[in-house]
């Protein structure tokens, strides 16, 4: 199977600077016609279903990228972010500068990185045998490409952690 992954667009919260986690956050108007680009780049990329975590600006970004093509849009609660907890809606600086002490130890109330990236990672076991050959599009977030990084290309998590996002329209994973 070909992943490509992408994140969803821009959201309320990104233009707010906080750390949206398990909430289900909004696209923005900055977002929405980005969310439209994906669809128009992807379409004629083969892409033969998309994935999407359930969160609400995930779903909308699949919604406006691929709502009237009759591609499938599944949506999935492993592929969510990172379960800040308590930290869910504040200040992304507060929540991301350390980060890397959640590595192993649970955000209060939440979940660590490595849970987050094992469950998202659980979503390479499950599409069903119809797409195991197939082009998929998986539409997430930091803690499902984390994982995508780290369970399908071995990168380890302690390089993840500490490396820039650094945002690019998608990235191509294969599973064998």
């Amino acid at each position: 199977m070909e992943i490509v992954f992408e994140t969803h667009a821009w959201s309320l919260d990104n233009d707010r600077g906080i750390a949206t986690g398990w909430l289900p956050g909004r696209l923005s108007e900055r977002g929405r016609r980005p969310a439209a680009e994906l669809g128009e780049r992807r379409r004629d990329d083969g892409i033969a279903a998309v994935f999407s975590s359930d969160l609400a600006r995930a779903a909308e970004t699949a919604s406006l990228a691929f709502g009237d093509t009759g591609v499938p849009v599944l949506h999935g609660w492993r592929l969510r972010e990172c379960d800040h907890g308590e930290l869910n809606g504040a200040p992304a600086a507060e929540v991301h500068a350390g980060r890397a002490r959640y590595l192993d130890r649970p955000y209060p109330g939440g979940e660590s990185w490595r849970q987050a990236v094992h469950r998202a990672g659980r979503f390479l076991a499950d599409p069903p045998p119809r797409w195991s050959d197939a082009r998929v599009l998986v539409i997430g977030h930091v803690a499902t490409r984390w994982a995508f990084g780290h369970l399908i290309d071995g990168r380890p998590l302690e390089e993840l952690v500490d490396a820039d996002f650094g945002w690019r329209e998608g990235w191509e994973y294969r599973l064998t």
